[in-house]
């Protein structure tokens, strides 16, 4: 069969992404059943700050773990989606030969491994730094919380994720097979350069419109390219804040999930952008079109998106922490007012500006790679 365990393992961003939700959610949910485990506290102020503990914790992973697992559930359907068009030769074969779309479809559950994978390492990791977590967040005058393991956390966290992505899987692939034999055994129909010979001369307005089909033949990666530049803002600037209302750990917690998300999600994008254009490139090529001209048509489009994304992320990391000083630890004297810091959002935008151009001048270089003649011999 097409789909093996081997291609289960590649959705490297799906793993990635729930990696990082199970990470957080696993420290905070687990002091959480730790910490509600004290029945008495006498001391006012402490039961404030006890109260805003226990809220900070279901507020994260709820906003945390919730959004995350809808990315990893994007992230899957475009993989598979992705697997399904560049292998729809192959499975209309397997069609033609007589197998069903539900025996094919049940095959796409190695696509859970990855979920797996990602959401066991990151509930071994989250136990790995709970003495840190749990010592950041004792508050003094409560008993030391003793770290305990919940069996519940492992079948919420790990397996429960699993079966359910390995479902969903297993569900959009017979969806997305139910397609006529004929159809898929033509293969996926490229994005197709029309009329080189008409307007000639104007190559500016050519370069636009391929600029344009570009976007319009990949839509979802308009998404994700938009969401890796939300997580670096969302990120960085909530991690570079939470110097004032939390721990350096914790910001430096939430400063290397952000990074890995928004690194993994755009070379992820990026990589299949380039990918599925490469017959485009090496036509354009052919035609005489510059390294700089191909590049611009290709990944010039999704400038927009990021700064979109970008613009998006500051607003979230804003609105979120003037939501937890406000409401979360509104009681609590010791935590200052949070303000806009207008000097961590510039800075943040100079290095996201230089962040995302290596990246563009990485896959620049990556097209200048690809050969005409290659592409023109596996036609």
């Amino acid at each position: 069969m097409v789909v093996s365990i081997k291609d289960g393992f590649r959705l490297i961003g799906v793993a990635i992404v729930t990696f990082c939700a199970v990470f957080v959610c696993t420290f905070f949910l687990n002091f959480y059943l730790d910490a509600v485990k004290i029945k008495t506290i006498n001391d006012p102020d402490v039961m404030v700050l006890y109260n805003a503990q226990i809220t900070t914790a279901k507020f994260t992973c709820a906003i945390s773990g919730v959004f995350l697992a809808l990315i990893a559930i994007v992230m899957l359907i475009f993989y598979i989606k992705l697997y399904i068009d560049g292998n729809a030769k192959q499975l209309g074969v397997f069609k033609a030969l007589g197998y069903s779309d539900v025996k094919m479809a049940l095959r796409f559950a190695a696509f859970g491994l990855s979920v797996f994978t990602g959401t066991a390492i990151g509930f071994g990791s989250g136990y790995a730094i709970m003495p840190v977590i749990y010592k950041n967040m004792t508050i003094e005058g409560l008993p030391e919380i003793a770290i305990s393991f919940h069996a519940e956390l492992l079948f919420a966290l790990v397996i429960a994720p699993t079966v359910i992505f390995s479902a969903l899987a297993c569900l959009y692939a017979y969806c997305a097979l139910r397609k006529p034999v004929c159809d898929m055994l033509r293969g996926k129909t490229e994005i197709k350069i029309k009329k080189f010979k008409e307007k000639v001369e104007k190559e500016r307005s050519f370069l636009k419109e391929m600029c344009f089909k570009t976007l319009g033949a990949r839509k979802s990666l308009a998404f994700f390219v938009a969401f890796a530049c939300f997580c670096f803002s969302a990120m960085v600037q909530m991690s570079v804040s939470m110097l004032d209302l939390s721990s350096a750990t914790m910001g430096g917690i939430i400063l290397a999930i952000g990074a890995v998300l928004a690194a993994t999600t755009l070379f992820m994008a990026i990589t299949s952008l380039v990918n599925g254009n490469v017959k485009n490139i090496a036509v354009m090529k052919a035609f005489g079109y510059s390294l700089k001209e191909c590049s611009l048509t290709v990944l010039g489009g999704y400038r927009v998106f990021a700064l979109i994304g970008f613009a998006l992320g500051t607003v979230y990391q804003f609105v979120l922490l003037k939501i937890m000083v406000g409401i979360v630890y509104k009681n609590i004297n010791s935590v200052p007012d949070y303000n806009f810091e207008v000097s961590v959002f510039f800075i943040t935008l100079a290095i996201f500006i230089v962040f995302y151009e290596a990246v563009m001048l990485l896959y620049t270089y990556k097209i200048s790679k690809v050969s005409v003649k290659e592409v023109m011999m596996e036609n």
